[in-house]
């Protein structure tokens, strides 16, 4: 077989991984079906082994295939299924368009920082917390650079093309309505991109090779592969062709040294070689194998039908309101999502990759800042400032890798109490400004929060039992700076009772404001 036909398949590979993965956080129209989301993310290190211990199921073993793949052929995880190392090759590859020659150089690895984050990382994991994982997961970080700095662009380009296009009386688009980007979140996106940006223009992929842990506990396990790139000294010109190609900084030509625990198997090297000077070959095998590895041609296919879908959100109207509300409506405990059961469970799981967050049609869920504490920093938690949760839907569960939020059926989720809804009559503008409102019992899907008539007005009462903590009683209030109604979360889960009315229908219409 000719060795740079491999180089080829990787980036076919590469390239497939990383748009399917892409798209589903860059899916705005939201056009790719729920049960999508698992199969493509299948391969995913890291919430496939969290997903792993937690639920121990057949869908969640994709990590055990990686380890497989680097124990025969190497590191073709890191070259071919990670969307951060994609981007970082894709990074590269722009730069190679601003200079005729790529070169990289043999470095020494920097094993003291490689391998100090790997113990970090295993000595969180150990604790109970995925404190190492929310800033070091290579696949988590390209979910927060996406949906915090590649996503709003996307959106910001669909609403401008949209914008211009109607004036031209051209409806080809649809406005999506953005509620923007965490500030922490954006800042942290950034700030990563930047690093990575820099280091793959100035080492290629330093950064997997010195930060990420992924690609040192990978390394460490490819040093016994069965497969390995080496070079053949019969027919090598040391030339240093190889070298200069080498985007891992692992092969030391003027030695006839190749690092293997840092080669991320993309095969560039092969294809550089003017004489085929490089060798990939069992470690038992003395003669060059013909057929290497063609069970690393395996890549998941099953992004390619799509179902049109399209969910809407309107920002609510604000009622009049000229008396501040003065009680605070400072929280104890932030919900977490439904089917996160309980928020020590939701923390030891989740890894901040934003896929809940990118695909929420209501953008309720929202990187956190300080909201879970410092060590769960940017874990998502139900903002209901900036939405609510729809009572009909369940996405972010049946989007989770990582089994942080488990999946639930609709009718369950109905009435799994993520927090309850607390009142302060003082901050109520039909106490401050002795008027009607309703805005929080008009939009309860369940009715917890209704009105009863108190002194020619109507109040809210709420009702603890029913109610399911989706905020939109929260988010409806339009009383300021403090809310009159606000969601206190469970940090276990409980379950509601069933309202008691015959049918209970979403109440919040999309494309109605307030009944003043």
């Amino acid at each position: 077989m000719n060795l740079s036909r491999l180089r080829k398949i990787r980036i076919v590979v590469s390239l497939l991984f990383f748009f399917s993965v892409s798209f589903l956080f860059l899916d705005i129209f939201n056009l790719v079906p729920a049960s999508y989301f698992k199969p493509v993310l299948y391969f995913q290190f890291v919430p496939s082994l969290l997903s792993f211990l937690k639920l121990f199921g057949l869908l969640s073993t994709g990590f055990i295939a990686v380890l497989i793949f680097t124990g025969l052929f190497g590191r073709v995880y890191c070259s071919s299924v990670c969307p951060l190392g994609t981007l970082i090759d894709i990074l590269n590859r722009l730069k190679k368009r601003k200079k005729k020659i790529q070169k990289f150089t043999f470095t020494k690895p920097f094993n003291m920082i490689r391998y100090s984050i790997l113990v970090l990382i295993i000595f969180t994991l150990i604790s109970g917390t995925n404190f190492g994982l929310i800033f070091f997961d290579p696949y988590s970080n390209y979910g927060k650079i996406t949906n915090s700095i590649f996503k709003p662009l996307l959106i910001s380009i669909n609403n401008f093309a949209n914008s211009n296009l109607e004036k031209l009386g051209i409806f080809l688009l649809t406005p999506i309505e953005f509620t923007g980007v965490e500030f922490t979140a954006l800042i942290f996106a950034i700030v990563l991109f930047m690093i990575v940006l820099i280091l793959s223009y100035s080492n290629g992929r330093l950064f997997c090779n010195s930060i990420c842990p992924v690609g040192s506990l990978l390394g460490l396990i490819s040093k016994f592969s069965l497969y390995k790139i080496s070079i053949n000294e019969e027919t090598c010109l040391e030339c240093g062709s190889c070298e200069k190609y080498c985007k891992a900084g692992c092969i030391d030509s003027k030695n006839k040294f190749i690092d293997f625990s840092r080669c991320i198997s993309c095969f560039d090297c092969f294809d550089s070689c003017p004489t085929s000077g490089l060798k990939y070959e069992s470690v038992f095998s003395k003669k060059k194998i013909n057929k290497p590895a063609e069970s690393k041609r395996y890549f998941i296919k099953s992004l390619g039908l799509f179902s049109i879908g399209f969910m809407g959100f309107q920002n609510l109207k604000k009622v009049s309101v000229y008396v501040k509300s003065k009680l605070s409506d400072a929280k104890e405990n932030y919900s977490t999502p439904p089917g996160s059961k309980n928020s020590e469970s939701y923390s030891s799981n989740c890894t901040a990759c934003h896929l809940c967050v990118s695909v929420c049609p209501t953008q309720v869920l929202q990187p956190s800042f300080l909201e879970f504490g410092v060590f769960n920093m940017l874990t998502p938690f139900m903002n209901y400032r900036k939405g609510y949760c729809n009572y009909d839907c369940q996405k972010c569960s049946d989007v989770c890798p990582t089994g942080a939020i488990t999946s639930l059926n609709l009718e369950k989720k109905k009435l799994v109490q993520i927090g309850i809804a607390k009142f302060i009559k003082d901050n109520c503008v039909v106490y401050t400004q002795k008027t009607d409102c309703g805005a929080c019992a008009e939009h309860c899907p369940t009715k917890a929060v209704h009105m009863e008539p108190e002194n020619n007005l109507r109040v809210p009462k709420v009702e603890e039992e029913i109610c399911i903590g989706c905020g939109a009683c929260e988010h409806a209030c339009p009383t300021v700076p403090y809310k009159a109604i606000y969601v206190e979360g469970n940090l276990n889960h409980k379950t509601a009772k069933k309202p008691n009315i015959k049918k209970v229908e979403q109440k919040i219409n999309l494309k109605e404001e307030f009944p003043f």
